[in-house]
């Protein structure tokens, strides 16, 4: 009687360490699984049909409870993110109060991304496909959706 019970414990342990701490389906919950199984198994071979299938009642009344305990002690709350994320990614050239002919400084090396400054504003920008070495002067010439594309319009300092 005791590697039957021996045997519940164990699965038990393994179904909670599964539903707790491991993420997924994996290597515990079918250890759990087949130790549970396996103590039925015993059960039936070792003391009848009726031992069986108390041992079988037991270890599906024990999961119950223990599926019941886990979801009213808010162990669930503990583990589910609260915070809801509200912020944008970025905000459009318009609202950065970014346009077209506005001239600036490449802070990157533009080929074809980067990023430029234009006044106090920093921007990823896009040049129409020349590279453009960092403190190059560099003007606006499009604005599409949240695409700020530009040109060179002197030389590289370097």
């Amino acid at each position: 009687m005791g590697i039957i019970i021996s045997l519940i414990i164990i699965g038990l342990l393994l179904a909670a360490i599964e539903l707790l701490i491991i993420p997924g389906f994996g290597i515990a919950g079918i250890a759990g699984i087949c130790s549970m199984a396996g103590a039925v198994i015993y059960a039936f071979h070792i003391y009848g049909t009726t031992a069986g299938l108390l041992v079988l009642i037991a270890i599906l009344l024990l999961m119950l409870v223990m599926y019941i305990f886990f979801l009213k002690s808010g162990t669930w709350k503990k583990l589910t993110l609260k915070d809801s994320i509200s912020a944008k990614v970025d905000s459009t050239p318009d609202e950065k109060g970014l346009a077209a002919g506005m001239k600036g400084i490449a802070i990157t090396r533009i080929g074809p991304m980067g990023s430029g400054r234009f006044g106090d504003i920093t921007a990823e920008v896009t040049s129409r496909g020349e590279i453009i070495n960092p403190g190059s002067e560099i003007e606006i010439t499009l604005i599409e959706g949240n695409r700020i594309f530009i040109k060179r319009i002197s030389t590289d300092n370097f």
